[in-house]
């Protein structure tokens, strides 16, 4: 995996930037990363049309003081190295053009982050940055979380599985001592070809973890419908008590079947109360060989 040097935190003083950045320490400490909050000016915006030229480099520039004092007072509250930029342009893409500038190698935010009062519940620009980074994105919603990650839930379906989500999932795992808990979720419960299909994938992708010395869960669940797919796997990540992170695709994956890709991976972020890992699949079709 390529040494990258910086987690990126969007950041612009509200909740959940908070919180995305208090999730970022754990994860600067185990890398050695420093951690950049990006505020970005769009211009253009709901209310930026209301201020002058000089009125709008007069935000920036009060922007940029609270940003200083505030990663200052945060790198020596962590003993952390907290760098921060304030940028002009869209809000998304500056979040990818900054994430690669600086070679980022997460990039955390919250969910609904999109530098207004009225975001929805996937916000525009989150959803953006998740599709385009190079990088994986970490979405956060508005709550508290474990400071640390103690299982990693690794969803499964009959579409070639990408190596580098797998191997995502086993560099995490090596990173936090965390578990790997795999989950295929089933729906057509009556199609005895797709359950058996399921259960092999599900049984060889667990040994394969398991020879990399990593602790993994293997687990089949049920869902009425296809449209129960997401919340049926949501309800068995809370049941399971230690899930920290959810690892999913956001690009179709090569195979019959598409699952975790879309507008899947859409629900799962917006649906979830976990903290969710997106990765691009950098090379598509690229698979692991479990035998």
């Amino acid at each position: 995996m390529e040494t990258h040097k910086n987690i990126l935190v969007p950041f612009d003083f509200n909740e959940q930037a908070h919180i995305a950045l208090g999730q970022s320490y754990n994860l600067a400490r185990m890398l050695k990363l420093e951690i950049t909050l990006l505020y970005v000016y769009e211009e253009g915006g709901m209310f930026n049309k209301f201020f002058s030229a000089d009125q709008s480099d007069e935000l920036i520039k009060k922007m940029e003081n609270e940003l200083e004092a505030f990663s200052s007072a945060k790198s020596k509250e962590t003993g952390l190295k907290i760098n921060y930029l304030v940028a002009r342009g869209k809000v998304h893409a500056k979040i990818v053009e900054v994430a690669e500038l600086i070679q980022s190698e997460f990039v955390i935010m919250g969910k609904e982050s999109n530098f207004n009062l009225y975001a929805p519940n996937v916000g525009a620009n989150t959803s953006r940055v998740i599709r385009n980074a190079k990088c994986p994105v970490i979405t956060i919603s508005a709550e508290s979380h474990y400071n640390g990650c103690r299982s990693i839930l690794l969803p499964i379906d009959l579409t070639q599985e990408s190596r580098q989500k797998v191997s995502w999932g086993i560099e995490l795992a090596k990173m936090f001592g965390a578990t790997i808990k795999v989950v295929t979720v089933l729906w057509s419960v009556n199609h005895k070809e797709i359950k058996s299909s399921l259960t092999a994938k599900m049984l060889q992708v667990k040994k394969f973890i398991e020879e990399r010395n990593i602790k993994c869960t293997a687990e089949m669940i049920e869902a009425a419908k296809e449209s129960d797919m997401v919340p049926t796997m949501l309800v068995y990540a809370k049941q399971q008590g230690d899930i920290d992170l959810i690892l999913i695709m956001t690009q179709q994956e090569t195979g019959l079947t598409p699952f975790f890709v879309n507008s899947h991976a859409t629900e799962v972020i917006r649906q979830s109360d976990f903290p969710v890992m997106s990765i691009v699949p950098k090379d598509l079709g690229e698979t692991l060989s479990f035998k």
